[in-house]
């Protein structure tokens, strides 16, 4: 006969079974510094981009992967999406590292999501050159509005970690600005084919803010596109250690 004591007992012990099972997992807001490491030492584009909100996923203590959010640079950008309206509350989520255990990444990115101050519009890309298709946005159920087109940007030899919105920005509004960006960089100065992207979108707010949000979308949406993906290595190793922001 199974007392109300085992029954608890019992309870408990199948409780602390699964919950070994399945891992401490959780998503919590981090630090630039606890983010800055995999950025340049994990993730392909090596590369620091504007970063407002970063978030980690944690097994236990133990910091598995990080995914960040900022506000594009690009203007053009901000308010093609929806508008001049809703244009402060566009985010990117720029950048997304993490161990290439099953579903991590798409569970960081809805739990990084439901962390944001609301309401926000969240785009991003899943770049083509890197044999990219967006799996993880398709998981979480972005929308998807089709590849990007065939633009060129200007880079500065010497410097191509430079952000071409800075490069342009630094002339724009004034006269002749293609001939006084020639005047300061010389032959340093050449234009280079940008990869073209999967572009995803998400709103985040209440019922209520996604369907205006979602009004006011002037992308044509668009059927998941599919095909084989390239993974690129994310095997560097730091040391890290578990630092929250409250």
């Amino acid at each position: 006969m199974t007392t109300g004591k085992n029954l608890l007992w019992t309870t408990i012990w199948n409780l602390t079974i699964a919950s070994r099972m399945e891992g401490n997992w959780s998503v919590h807001q981090i630090s630039f510094k606890e983010v800055e490491p995999w950025v340049l030492k994990r993730h392909y584009a090596r590369r620091i981009p504007p970063i407002s909100y970063a978030f980690g996923a944690f097994d236990g203590s133990s910091l598995i992967g990080i995914v960040t959010y900022g506000v594009p640079l690009s203007s053009t950008l901000r308010t093609g999406i929806c508008g001049k309206e809703w244009e402060p509350q566009v985010l990117e989520l720029n950048r997304l590292c993490c161990k290439n255990d099953k579903n991590i990444a798409s569970r960081l990115v809805a739990g990084s999501m439901n962390l944001l101050p609301k309401p926000k519009i969240i785009v991003s890309y899943a770049d083509s050159s890197q044999g990219h298709i967006g799996y993880v946005y398709q998981a979480c159920n972005f929308i998807y509005t089709g590849i990007t087109k065939r633009i060129f940007d200007w880079k500065i030899k010497g410097s191509e970690d430079l952000h071409h919105c800075s490069i342009g920005d630094e002339f724009r509004g004034k006269d002749n600005r293609l001939q006084r960006m020639k005047d300061k960089y010389g032959d340093s100065l050449y234009k280079e084919e940008r990869s073209q992207k999967h572009r995803y979108i998400f709103f985040v707010g209440s019922k209520k803010e996604k369907k205006q949000m979602s009004s006011c979308l002037k992308y044509k949406t668009e059927q998941y596109p599919k095909g084989d993906v390239k993974r690129y290595d994310a095997s560097a190793t730091f040391d890290t250690q578990m630092l929250l922001i409250s």
